[in-house]
């Protein structure tokens, strides 16, 4: 009695990235949508049972009614099952994005899961046990009915949760709404699809994480994928392909520079795989390099950021440590010569705590020089 369904989570739809500025960010809004009509289509070329959505579709309950008709718009070519899961970030509140979604005349086969009980599908070959978040964070595990829930005979049972693996996870991860490691074993079931995590993991014996299927973070996770789920039989091995439906990948660099000159950093952006249109790059740069080579570096950064989707600096650990050659391009003599020594003297002094401003005001007289000079 094979059953095959699509995983996904964290949709985030509706996210502001307020950090990104014009066309940018509103460019990363609207991928969304079209990241979920692939998702659609990917359900329709695969023939699947059903799309199991393992929460956050939204970024919040205060997305606008036109940004969820968008989204019902996005899930119209495939007409089989969409079961969506309250997560954290649009948890099933009294109100929230779910009782809006529910007045606007709902096609039959998007069903909302905010309710902890068994969903059949396709007569039963499959039992659906979704386990909602009702507020953003939830002190008691919210999968424990699992346990204890019936099932048809041989039907497949697969469990649908938003939360954190307990010991599972790295430290560093968000551990609310937290979940037993061995939830799938202890309520026999055939898998356990979840959310939360951002990337593709499989975090325990049948217990997986797909991601978020568009990237929105600079973090080495593995995300951008969904996944296609194959179940055999109840307690048959699940079969998991994850597909790459994401459009932007997001990346970090950080470069340290050492010799003086910008090259890393330039020779790391080289390195960049993919098309440059759709990177977001986060650069951090360390080190310290010449006025001449700060110079170089502002004039190529400004290149690559028109060839990047976006490009994000991060230039407070780079330190300039002007040369002599630097120098004598200012002036070589009179009053802006003693006026540059004396600022070049109080850069180089790592215990004056105006270092920082003479290292600043160095690369302003440095520019400005060469501006007037274009």
């Amino acid at each position: 009695m094979a059953f095959r369904f699509l995983h996904t989570a964290d949709w985030q739809i509706g996210k502001p990235f307020a950090n990104i500025a014009g066309d940018s960010g509103a460019e990363l809004r609207s991928q969304r949508i079209k990241t979920v009509e692939s998702i659609a289509q990917v359900a329709i070329g695969r023939a699947v049972d059903a799309v199991l959505v393992a929460g956050d579709a939204f970024d919040s309950n205060e997305v606008s009614d036109r940004t969820i008709m968008r989204t019902i718009e996005a899930l119209a070519s495939y007409n089989g099952s969409w079961i969506f899961l309250p997560g954290n970030h649009d948890a099933a509140l009294a109100h929230s994005v779910w009782t809006r979604m529910q007045a606007m005349d709902l096609p039959s086969n998007i069903i909302i899961a905010d309710k902890p009980e068994p969903i059949s599908l396709w007569n039963d070959r499959a039992i659906v046990l979704p386990a909602p978040l009702r507020r953003r964070r939830e002190s008691l595990d919210q999968t424990e009915w699992f346990d204890g829930a019936s099932s048809p005979d041989g039907a497949a049972r697969i469990g649908l949760a938003h939360g954190s693996v307990a010991n599972r996870l790295p430290g560093s991860a968000d551990s609310s709404n937290e979940i037993p490691e061995d939830r799938a074993r202890r309520a026999d079931l055939s898998y356990l699809a979840l959310g939360d995590w951002h990337g593709a993991l499989n975090i325990a014996p049948r217990t997986w994480y797909s991601g978020a299927p568009e990237p929105d973070r600079h973090k080495a996770n593995d995300s951008g994928s969904i996944f296609v789920v194959d179940i055999e039989s109840h307690r048959a091995p699940e079969r998991v392909e994850a597909l790459n439906v994401g459009r932007y990948c997001w990346v970090r660099i950080d470069a340290e520079l050492v010799d003086g000159t910008c090259n890393g950093a330039l020779q790391a952006l080289a390195q960049l795989s993919g098309e440059h249109r759709s990177c977001v790059v986060s650069l951090n740069l360390t080190g310290a390099v010449s006025l001449a080579e700060r110079r170089r570096l502002e004039a190529e950064l400004r290149k690559w950021e028109a060839r990047l989707h976006h490009l994000e600096i991060d230039d407070t650990g780079l330190i300039d440590e002007p040369t002599p050659d630097d120098l004598d391009a200012l002036d070589n003599s009179g009053f802006v010569r003693l006026a540059v020594e004396r600022l070049r003297a109080k850069a180089s002094d790592a215990s004056d705590p105006d270092s920082g401003t003479a290292r600043m005001a160095l690369r302003m007289m440095y520019l400005d020089h060469f501006a007037k000079s274009a």
